[in-house]
């Protein structure tokens, strides 16, 4: 692999689903990875297999469709979770294991009641089993955001002698700062042996709303895959987003790093997951959002008409948007007017402009929007002539 191709790890499947209420069926599940795999995500976690039946054959059915796509199935460090997801794994075309462990001090004398090297312990063994059933073992460090480098480097130098192909760095809680997040990564690449030869990997939580920051951090500071989801969802304020990372990556050229992913789908991919999940994504949100491309205020709406790039750096159908939104509210201006009335038939002339506006500002005043049958009325008003084709 290219040392400038960033690889996307979704999780829709798994952290994604992890959200209370968006609970998905198989057939549902087999839908949204097949459409990942289309997307060009490197790798699908497809579940959690020892979670449930269900999650089961989701990430056993998931297997033997995808054709491109890595499918990985998540474990404990714990023997019977790695070979249930063996099992749910064996018709994969490239199957991984992804086990771990947790390695803050929190996690060890909180929720483990244990010690460090018990846990650094724990943690070889569990890979060392994983390898036993396929060459594809990624290890995550839960709560590495939190947990000491100088022991997190002792960690992962022994989980890559037993055999980890990628090293999960996980902001299990969505503490770090961006600088922070991307010191540690800088840290384990100067200080951990072997670590050129597997792959650094960024799973970052939202809590702070940090996420995806610190997954760009993680990658300028040589990590080489990202864990995400389709619009941010995951467990309380979410996980990094796959459609904003990518666009980053691919709005900021001089970085020199690539995703491979077709951006052109992601608009639907966000709408797929959206309708299937009942998640409904903010008006606000980046990328995907309803409002992501839409102007409302008369100095943008100007701008925008006269040229995209004033106000948008992304071109709309490059996410698979079919175009900017100029909304009529209160705050358009002349420009705004002009542009909507002309996309339903009507040419006006700048007196005929300076006639309607005053009547169109009144109207607006009192409604949140103003729509195309809300133009034709005021056209009427004033007895504007309809073009015939437009």
């Amino acid at each position: 692999m290219s040392k400038n191709r960033v690889q996307i790890f979704d999780t829709t499947l798994r952290d994604g689903e992890q959200v209370p209420g968006c609970k998905l069926n198989t057939e549902q599940k087999l839908i949204i990875a097949k459409q990942l795999d289309i997307l060009g995500v490197d790798v699908i976690e497809a579940g959690f297999p020892i979670s449930s039946p269900g999650d089961f054959t989701s990430v056993e059915e998931i297997s033997k469709l995808i054709k491109n796509a890595t499918v990985c199935g998540l474990t404990r460090a714990h023997q019977k979770d790695i070979e249930v997801a063996a099992q749910a794994l064996k018709h994969a075309k490239r199957p991984r294991i992804h086990t771990g462990i947790g390695t803050s001090d929190s996690h060890i004398i909180h929720k483990f009641r244990s010690n460090q090297e018990a846990i650094k312990q724990r943690a070889y063994d569990a890979v060392a089993y994983a390898k036993k059933f396929v060459e594809d073992v990624e290890f995550y460090a839960e709560d590495a955001g939190r947990t000491d480098n100088e022991y997190l480097a002792r960690v992962l130098e022994d989980v890559i002698k037993a055999g980890a192909t990628v090293l999960n760095i996980p902001d299990t809680t969505g503490y770090c700062l961006p600088d922070e997040y991307g010191a540690k990564i800088k840290y384990l690449v100067d200080n951990v042996k072997g670590i050129e030869n597997v792959t650094i990997s960024c799973h970052c939580h939202n809590d702070l709303g940090l996420a995806t920051a610190n997954a760009i951090a993680g990658v300028q500071n040589g990590a080489r895959q990202i864990e995400c989801t389709i619009n941010g969802i995951g467990e309380r304020a979410g996980n990094t987003s796959l459609e904003e990372v990518v666009m980053i990556l691919k709005q900021h050229p001089y970085l020199n790093l690539d995703t491979g992913i077709n951006t052109k789908m992601l608009y639907e991919m966000s709408h797929l997951v959206q309708d299937s999940m009942g998640m409904i994504v903010q008006p606000n949100k980046a990328i995907v959002g309803e409002n992501a491309f839409a102007h409302s205020s008369g100095i943008h709406q100007d701008g925008v008409i006269k040229n995209r790039e004033t106000y948008e750096i992304i071109d709309p159908a490059d996410v698979g948007v079919t175009e900017s939104s100029i909304v009529l509210t209160a705050r358009s201006g002349r420009a705004a007017l002009a542009y909507r009335a002309k996309n339903v038939g009507y040419d006006m002339t700048k007196n005929q402009l300076d006639d309607v506006y005053p009547q169109f500002l009144k109207f607006a005043d009192h409604h949140k929007e103003v729509n195309d049958e809300d133009l034709h009325h005021l056209m009427g008003l004033n007895h504007i002539k309809q073009r015939v084709h437009f």
